[in-house]
């Protein structure tokens, strides 16, 4: 299958010359009252057949579309097409093309509609968020149907997007405090019969189908294009007005096959890598990986993106299993989305779920994150320092009383920058810094995608009761909101959540999955605290300064005993009002004593209370650390 030259160097120099044109190789369909142009890029000539409903058995039109240019290919249909819907089929099976914008019921066929007609009121002035720096985000990831399905939400639209735009839902997330929601996948995926929504049906959405169209089953009717469209816009919208940024979970490194996938049905095997005996390769886990290093592959996942910023706002992106798409790729996203708006921060999980046909220099792995122009990837180093293994749910860390997992978590409080009081030969899993700067490292000790913090707690120390798992899991997001990263936490911990102990819940019920908000009246202080160090951490730049030379600078860890972490922020560190600020981890069970420089401190944080106000205040040169607590305490 050739491409024409341009394909690899020409669109490419026109890329920088547009950069904030969301669409230029992929617009498929562009509507006009009197006429309706389609596009295509193929190797085969395309049939255009034009329904009048989604559900149509005939077609009412079907055109044979004619070349324009080399694998492009076109057709103007004359007349107001608005509410109809089209397919293009090349031989290998009809589809709604590879850029659909609006789709039918389950997303089969396209739909042809006026996208202006979609926008809410008032959609022109919508404004993104103000944010000086990725460390000054606090992200909270979430599952539309896990955080309002359950009846105690009191949400009138649960599970659907419309129900973060809900007022109940935006003062919950501004009390606690979280300023970007992190939303699993929400463009059309496979696995949900939207025609069937009245039957319970869960899946987390990793299953891509059409990737420019909001998840039909999140809407409050699958059946018009429209409602998606609009319900999604109206959620931004007002999560925006709240102060709290968007960003979308994207899944470009697999489709949920091959065979019936929109890529192989327009242009077998382009899209897709294989390996050099001529077999699929996996480096997804799910049976296909794609090949973003291809122009047109490089070039849909640019112009997808930027379809997504320019139509519906979005304000991040988070790259599923970003270690399987190239360097190059990733920069370029990076360098299009800063010329949109360098505050949108891209982000992803920095690993393969299996070995991928491209040499590993060139993958967009942790491991290569200093190569990556601004670009954040999760720390597993201190996550797993924390709480134990991936690979073995049984398997404690530092939480459980492990040893020596100190400087693993030292690493991740610096932000996975070089610090001299690092050794990096002790460190879990990277013997070398991979950040160039602390905004590249995502710090968490949870996400969706693995046992939540409260069922790993249980399973890695038996017999736990509940004050002690109380006491860890708020020690444990206490690593996470104070260090130089930018923190993540997923949605319900604040409500000491749990999913019956299931590590993989893509797929299980709502019985599972579901978010218990009677558990905020049963555990108050779990929110309070939660609460409590977000604002601590937003009012005080000591925690967040964005900048390596800066860390090294202020951030300086204090000699403490086993089992615990001790740093101080000095010398008004990031502009702080605070002089100097210390933070003590203490997973041990018993209290220990930290010699800190001698002064009069104010006590901020301690036996899982936090008090920007202040708790108590004492004139020391040694501070006994209540155990499996934290304590953070300041003084000017």
């Amino acid at each position: 299958m050739k491409l024409k030259n341009f394909l690899l160097t020409g669109f490419l120099t026109a890329f920088t010359q547009q950069m904030t044109v969301a669409q230029k190789m992929f617009n498929e369909m562009q509507y006009a009252a009197d006429k309706t142009v389609f596009s295509l890029i193929s190797p085969t000539a395309p049939t255009l057949r034009i329904y009048k409903s989604a559900s149509a058995t005939d077609a009412a039109r079907t055109i044979t579309m004619e070349r324009s240019g080399e694998d492009k290919w076109q057709a103007t249909v004359d007349g107001d097409l608005s509410g109809m819907f089209y397919t293009f089929d090349t031989g290998n099976g009809e589809c709604p093309g590879l850029f659909a914008k609006a789709v039918g019921v389950n997303g089969n066929r396209a739909a042809i509609i006026n996208m202006g007609s979609t926008d809410p009121e008032g959609w022109d002035a919508d404004k993104r968020p103000c944010m000086e720096s990725p460390t000054d985000l606090v992200i909270y990831e979430l599952h539309h149907r896990d955080f309002s399905i359950d009846p105690s939400s009191k949400l009138k639209h649960g599970g659907k997007f419309l129900a973060l735009s809900e007022p109940r839902a935006i003062d919950y997330l501004r009390k606690l405090g979280v300023n970007a929601i992190h939303i699993l996948p929400s463009f059309d995926f496979a696995s949900i019969d939207e025609t069937k929504l009245s039957v319970p049906q869960y899946n987390w959405g990793y299953d891509p189908k059409n990737y420019n169209v909001p998840e039909g089953s999140y809407s409050t009717d699958p059946f018009r294009p429209e409602v998606r469209i609009r319900e999604f816009k109206q959620m931004v919208q007002a999560l925006h007005k709240a102060g709290i940024r968007v960003i979308l979970d994207v899944v470009y490194n697999h489709t949920f096959d091959i065979k019936n996938s929109n890529f192989q049905r327009v242009y077998p095997d382009y899209f897709y890598r294989k390996t050099a005996d001529g077999r699929y390769s996996d480096g997804s886990g799910c049976g296909n990986e794609t090949a973003s290093e291809k122009p047109l592959m490089r070039q849909y996942m640019l112009e997808s993106v930027k379809y997504w910023i320019q139509e519906y706002h979005i304000d991040g992106f988070r790259f599923d299993l970003m270690g399987v798409h190239d360097i190059e790729t990733m920069n370029l996203i990076r360098h299009e989305v800063a010329a949109i708006d360098p505050s949108i921060y891209i982000y992803g999980e920095g690993w393969s779920a299996g070995q991928c046909a491209l040499p590993a220099d060139r993958l967009a792995t942790k491991a290569n994150t200093r190569l990556l122009d601004g670009i954040g990837a999760f720390c597993d180093d201190m996550r797993d320092a924390l709480r134990g293994p991936f690979s073995d749910d049984h398997k404690g860390g530092f939480l459980a009383g492990m040893p020596d997992m100190e400087e693993s978590i030292k690493f991740g409080i610096a932000g996975a920058i070089s610090h001299p009081q690092i050794n990096m030969a002790k460190v879990n899993y990277s013997k070398a810094p991979w950040t160039n700067s602390p905004s590249q490292m995502v710090s968490y000790v949870s996400c969706h995608d693995d046992m939540c913090l409260t069922d790993r707690l249980r399973a890695s120390i038996p017999g736990i009761q509940e004050d002690e798992l109380i006491r860890l899991d708020l020690l444990a997001q206490t690593a996470v909101l104070t260090s130089q990263g930018v923190p993540f936490i997923l949605s319900g911990e604040e409500m000491l959540r749990d999913k019956k102990g299931v590590h993989n819940s893509y797929n299980s019920p709502d019985a599972i999955n579901h978010l218990d908000w009677d558990n905020l009246t049963k555990y108050p202080m779990v929110f309070n605290y939660y609460s409590g160090l977000i604002h601590l951490r937003q009012a005080h730049p000591a925690f967040r300064m964005g900048n390596a030379d800066e860390v090294r600078k202020h951030l300086e860890f204090l000699p403490s005993p086993k089992n615990t972490v001790a740093f101080r922020l000095k010398d008004n560190a990031g502009g702080d009002a605070w002089r100097n600020i210390i933070v003590i981890l203490n997973a041990s069970k018993t209290a220990q004593p930290v010699a800190v420089p001698k002064g009069k401190y104010t006590i901020v944080a301690e036996k899982g209370t936090v008090s920007a106000k202040g708790l108590r205040t004492l004139s020391t040169a040694t501070v006994s650390v209540a155990p499996q607590s934290a304590l953070i305490m300041y003084n000017n």
